[in-house]
């Protein structure tokens, strides 16, 4: 037996021998990565330089963009372009250990900004009279600061009890890092592990059911109201509603896959389920935002334009 602190490295052994096709994988994953840069910042840019948007709503979606979008999203990409290019698929067991953390927080904060996200429409639409009130300058930082610091400490936690185990194996049958996996690997008692990761688990569950019954309410609520109350409740409501939907769809896919056994699917299918979850949401969450906000919609076409007018300006100014 040995423990994790002796482990150098983890194998990950779900990576396909793709030959040739590797730098074609390659490209296809440096686009995804420039595309989800780029629409990403471009809603921050847009959020912060527009006083217009500086709401409570749209700063909890500014935290979302910024912490899951691109936190989330660079902790798989340049390692995932990395692992395509090598013919050998190993990780040493601290950066393993660091991508674990990454991904794991990722996930938590996710979902705790959605939950503070509903809880914010909920007092827009069925409390508006409380609503600045409950949801000043102050309490929206404090708000965002939980949503980071407590899931930090959970996932830390987490973390902390997975690092000391002793292991009998280093292969992860995985194209990334993954706790339950490590945790499968050990050869010492795991009970607390086990017990920590169901109630982990659960806490996201909870959450979930909160915010679609908190939808649920809202909903309720629009329905009973004016038409034109109902029309732009459900509006601002949808992308939220969609981005929940995608995100906890991909989540639970990975949970599927670790635990039950996936090696009866196709090797192409399980990896493409395995970073669903870090790479759809990503690409979603701007699309999906920028197209259904009107604000954020208006404000961007305002943003592109001045950057073309710059532009011409400079190619002008060149010239002459």
């Amino acid at each position: 037996m040995m423990n994790s602190s002796q482990v150098s490295y983890f194998t990950l052994t779900a990576y396909l021998d793709s030959g040739a096709l590797k730098y074609l994988y390659f490209t296809v994953v440096v686009f995804l990565y420039i595309v989800i840069v780029t629409a990403n910042v471009l809603l921050i840019v847009v959020i912060c330089v527009n006083r217009s948007l500086h709401e409570p709503m749209y700063m909890f979606l500014c935290s979302l963009l910024f912490v899951n979008e691109l936190y989330g999203s660079t902790g798989l990409f340049p390692f995932l372009l990395l692992q395509i290019l090598s013919d050998v698929h190993t990780v040493s067991a601290s950066f393993c250990f660091l991508q674990i953390f990454c991904f794991y927080a990722y996930g938590s904060i996710e979902f705790s900004n959605l939950a503070v996200i509903s809880y914010d429409r909920y007092l827009a639409i069925c409390c508006p009279l409380r609503y600045h009130t409950c949801m000043s300058s102050s309490k929206v930082s404090v708000l965002i600061a939980l949503t980071w610091l407590l899931t930090f400490l959970a996932v830390g936690v987490l973390i902390s009890l997975s690092a000391p185990l002793q292991l009998c194996g280093n292969i992860i049958n995985k194209v990334y890092c993954d706790n339950y996996s490590i945790v499968k690997l050990a050869c010492s008692d795991t009970k607390v592990n086990n017990i920590y990761g169901i109630l982990y688990t659960l806490t996201l569950v909870v959450l979930v059911t909160l915010i679609f019954y908190t939808y649920m309410r809202i909903l309720k609520v629009c329905f009973s109201g004016s038409k034109q109350t109902r029309h732009k409740a459900i509006s601002t409501c949808t992308p939220h509603l969609a981005s929940l939907l995608n995100f906890s769809c991909g989540a639970f896919f990975e949970i599927i896959q670790n635990r039950f056994d996936m090696r009866q699917l196709p090797n192409m299918l399980r990896i493409f389920l395995s970073i669903y979850w870090l790479t759809c949401q990503p690409l979603f969450s701007p699309v999906i935002y920028g197209l259904n906000l009107t604000k954020i919609r208006v404000s961007c076409k305002n943003v592109i334009g001045r950057m073309k007018v710059f532009t011409l300006c400079h190619k002008l100014n060149f010239k002459i």
